[in-house]
């Protein structure tokens, strides 16, 4: 098998069902995390990228270690003060498994909840600030310019086939979310994980982030970059253009959207039933939808068309011209209604100048 194979598997959504949760337990004792600071390696720290500027390359991971706690969902989860609050967002150190709080807690102790949308969309489920863009190794918040479901999941042991490496790496995500589908590429020891939803990649990143799976690694969790395939990038496309409108449609009025559809109706000569429906066959059912509506439509274009003023064939338009030939007949009306009088003789013929003096008469 080439280093360049890969292989794509599409987890299907399993059937979850619910239990009233209980009160969120305390994952650590507080001070039972050893707090270990970064050697330095350099004259200055960068917060940007938490390292020393000057010191080791981000991608030499001899200086990382493995985290000492792991949250478990299915143990830790349960309620908190946000629950009573209303506050949307998740615990940080929940993900790391590493909240000392528990149940005192001011964030929620669960997964994010795709259905619920967060009031604020340049924070992740954190409420930590999104940037303009990615960081250049990838890691950090993300970008709201850009919306990423896909985790690059790097430092994989592989010890055995990759059927082997990719149900050890569902087994190990899953548990984070709903996922769409996973790619593993054999013998690089590196594995791209995409979810359904955002929030639940954004969730993973942080609770796997300097884990292992079952080989003792240290995994290097980041954002994958875009994908260059054009068919992943018109799906991605089609996929947010549904997702937009499902959203506007669920936000709108249904009265609003029913005069929509019948105004679009009118206009494309289509008939609607009693529930606002589109009729797809026409009164003869022998004859198409398409010649029935064409039917409908032409007898309207013919009395428009019959209607449509003529082109001017003057500087004048044919508006313009209409409007005078009406002025001239009312005038014509009040000219034939009023007595004629006539002209007064006292000017004489011509007009009327001679009455007029002049310096230069004798």
């Amino acid at each position: 098998m080439s280093t360049d194979e890969t292989s794509t598997v599409t987890i299907a959504k399993p059937k979850a069902q619910k239990k009233p949760l209980k009160p969120a337990r305390k994952q650590v004792k507080p001070g039972e995390v050893e707090r270990k600071e970064t050697p330095q390696t350099g004259k200055e720290y960068n917060i940007w990228y938490n390292k020393w500027a000057g010191g080791d390359r981000e991608d030499n991971y001899s200086n990382k270690v493995k985290s000492q706690t792991r949250c478990n969902i299915k143990k830790d989860s349960g309620l908190t003060r946000a629950n009573t609050t209303g506050n949307r967002y998740c615990c940080l150190f929940f993900a790391r498994g590493c909240c000392p709080y528990g149940w005192e807690c001011n964030y929620l102790h669960t997964l994010p909840d795709p259905d619920n949308a967060l009031p604020d969309s340049s924070k992740d489920c954190f409420a930590r600030e999104k940037f303009a863009d990615y960081r250049d190794d990838m890691g950090g918040v993300g970008s709201f310019n850009r919306q990423n479901r896909t985790l690059y999941i790097g430092r994989i042991k592989e010890t055995g086939p990759g059927p082997e490496t990719e149900e050890i790496v569902i087994r190990h995500f899953k548990e984070w979310g709903d996922i769409e589908k996973i790619r593993v590429l054999q013998y690089r020891s590196v594995a791209f994980v995409t979810y359904k939803s955002e929030l639940h990649a954004q969730f993973a990143k942080e609770a796997m982030a300097c884990q292992s799976l079952d080989n003792d690694e240290i995994l290097n969790v980041r954002w994958a970059t875009e994908d260059p395939n054009p068919v992943s990038k018109e799906q991605e496309k089609r996929r947010l253009e549904e997702q937009g409108q499902e959203a506007i449609k669920a936000r709108m009025d249904p009265r609003i959207v029913d005069a929509m559809r019948a105004v679009r109706a009118l206009e494309e000569g289509d008939v609607l039933d009693d529930e606002n429906q589109i009729v797809e066959m026409a009164e003869d059912s022998s004859e198409p939808t398409h010649t029935a509506k064409r039917r409908r439509v032409e007898p309207r274009a013919a009395a428009v068309q019959s209607v449509e003023p003529t082109k001017p064939q003057s500087l004048l338009s044919a508006d313009t011209l209409e409007g005078l030939k009406y002025f001239a007949e009312i005038r014509r009306q009040n000219s034939a209604n009023m007595p004629i009088t006539p002209p007064s003789k006292a000017g004489g013929e011509g007009l009327g100048l001679a009455e007029y003096g002049s310096d230069e008469e004798d």
